[in-house]
């Protein structure tokens, strides 16, 4: 059975995100344009999240660090006006959150010029007070632990994290302040499945995972690697489900053919001028 289209349904709020705890699971993607928000929400989606994975899938950066909260607004204003009832939550970028300070103002941002119903922000106990500071002032925080690529400089690439007992209660820590703070919903990225079936048990709000097994309350994946746009072979925690590259590609070739050959424009695709306009031209 489809899942039932969230714009049928009236808009969902952070608050609502929240209370589905424990219910059926919750389906997130990333999208960062019109056309993919508005087939994101015709789908069901509940939330689109506007992620820093915008540079190194649409902007063609090498990683996350290089976008800015200029992109982020860009892009969550083309999502927000695609969409009526899904949660957009607006991602803050490399070091836009350094003080609280920061985090208020590209909050604001994301809200007010961008759209953003939330933000995301990554970091677990060290980033909490910018959390409790945030959702004190009215903004609904979504918090990120695990595999967190703005570190990736730090902890030497995109690596599983919480395989091993250190690493592990660092998830466990970082979820609950993250909770304690007041985020709304926590994303869990490449850790153990066993670890996130744990964490997901112990917390109060909604676990969204991504490599992280089936046992979280929902699931998010990046939209060009569901759709096969990703000019890289799909991560292991990910899924194919078409591929849209191959088609576009075709039919881009398939173009190209047919302009070349003289195929393509014919008669049919043209505009009729007015009897004698022609004949009245003067060249001179």
């Amino acid at each position: 059975m489809a899942h039932e289209a969230a714009s049928s349904e009236a808009p969902l709020t952070a608050s609502g995100f929240r209370a589905r705890k424990g219910g059926p699971p919750l389906v997130c993607v990333t999208a960062y344009d019109a056309p993919f928000a508005r087939l994101a929400e015709q789908a069901g989606v509940d939330g689109i999240l506007v992620g820093d994975s915008l540079g190194p899938n649409v902007l063609g950066h090498a990683r996350e660090l290089h976008v800015t909260v200029d992109d982020i607004v860009h892009h969550a204003a083309a999502v927000t006006r695609a969409v009526s009832a899904t949660l957009v939550i607006g991602d803050l970028p490399f070091m836009s959150y350094a003080t609280l300070d920061d985090a208020l103002h590209n909050a604001a941002r994301l809200v007010r010029d961008g759209g953003a119903t939330a933000v995301k922000l990554e970091g677990g106990a060290e980033v909490a007070g910018i959390t409790e500071g945030l959702t004190a002032r009215g903004v609904p925080v979504m918090a990120h632990v695990g595999l967190t690529p703005q570190s990736v400089l730090a902890t030497g690439g995109y690596l599983a994290q919480g395989v091993n007992l250190a690493g592990a209660q660092r998830v466990v820590d970082g979820a609950r302040a993250q909770e304690a703070a007041g985020a709304f919903a926590v994303v869990l990225e490449a850790i153990p499945v066993r670890l996130a079936a744990v964490v997901t048990e112990h917390l109060s709000i909604p676990t969204i995972g991504i490599g992280a097994g089936p046992n979280c309350d929902g699931q998010i994946q990046v939209l060009h690697d569901l759709l096969g746009l990703a000019d890289r072979p799909p991560p292991r925690h990910t899924r194919r489900y078409t591929d849209l590259a191959g088609a576009a590609l075709e039919a881009l070739t398939q173009y190209c053919d047919e302009v070349t050959q003289g195929a393509f424009p014919s008669v049919e695709h043209g505009f009729k001028i007015r009897r004698g306009v022609i004949d009245r031209l003067s060249f001179d």
